[in-house]
């Protein structure tokens, strides 16, 4: 019996075959895809935070993205994030502004401050008005089209964009990566191993965690918490809406117009105004 291929969309895998010191090649492989830097920056990458099984507690309130510096000293994150969450544009704001607030102490200089990329990985569509599945966001003024500073950059990387694409002129191993981390067969992964001795490493890779039983665990308690991560915010959204719905059943607003700022159904709305 073949083994279930473990998602490396799930935060724990991913982390797995980017985020340990035996995977740099792996992942300068991806970097390169996403990014156009001078190969010589992934000389000497630092993972700052590699992933040690023996050290993972589960914790709920963690989230195991990868940190990286590259040999200029520019800051690389990349997280997964395969549900949506409430806020999330400016949840990825937040934490790319963390990483550069917390370069210097009170008596240092601002030019200590090295770049910082975010690199947001989606297993749904974040960007809906676009149907690229790469974006690359930075500081701009938007009329004249110039740079202000190239100090924050965050691409986003969205997986089911892609799922109806056979190939890329433009970059088709970033491509081939997505086809990669939305892989659910061996018999995609061995399609895919094929496209370049690194992606055959990655797939190799991959398979080995999926007939590895620890990590198989791991795999399964992760995506446990997960799901009740995701369940809280969801309902902590949720009676966020009914609050709001409530206060404006007190004015004169439409039930239609409620339902749609605050996303709720009309027989939500209806029966909120019913019980209050």
């Amino acid at each position: 019996m073949k083994n279930k291929i473990l998602s490396p969309m799930l935060d724990i895998i991913f982390k797995m075959l980017m985020g340990t010191e035996h995977s740099t090649e792996i992942l300068t492989d991806f970097l390169m895809a996403v990014l156009k830097l001078p190969s010589e920056e992934y000389d000497g990458i630092i993972i700052s935070n590699p992933f040690l099984i023996q050290e993972y507690k589960g914790d709920k309130l963690g989230i195991l993205d990868v940190k990286l510096k590259l040999k200029s000293g520019k800051i690389i994150h990349i997280e997964i994030q395969i549900d949506p969450m409430p806020s999330m544009d400016t949840r990825i704001l937040f934490y790319t502004s963390k990483l550069i607030t917390e370069q210097i102490g009170e008596s240092e200089q601002y030019d200590k401050i090295k770049r910082v990329v975010s690199i947001i990985i989606t297993g749904h569509k974040l960007i809906e008005h676009s149907e690229k599945y790469h974006h690359q966001f930075g500081l701009y003024d938007i009329e004249n089209k110039v740079r202000f500073t190239d100090a924050l950059e965050i691409h986003t990387l969205e997986i089911p964009k892609t799922r109806q694409l056979s190939e890329d002129t433009g970059n088709a191993n970033l491509l081939n990566w997505m086809k990669f981390l939305d892989a659910k067969t061996e018999e995609e992964l061995t399609m895919l191993a094929e496209k370049s001795p690194v992606m055959k490493k990655a797939t190799l890779r991959l398979m080995e965690l999926s007939a590895d039983e620890k990590a198989r665990q791991l795999y399964d308690a992760r995506l446990k918490e997960q799901r009740d991560i995701y369940a809280r915010e969801q309902g902590a959204a949720k009676q966020k809406a009914l609050s709001i719905a409530k206060n404006l059943l007190g004015t004169s607003m439409p039930v239609d117009q409620i339902a749609a700022v605050t996303d709720l159904t009309l027989e939500e709305v209806e029966t909120l105004r019913s019980v209050g």
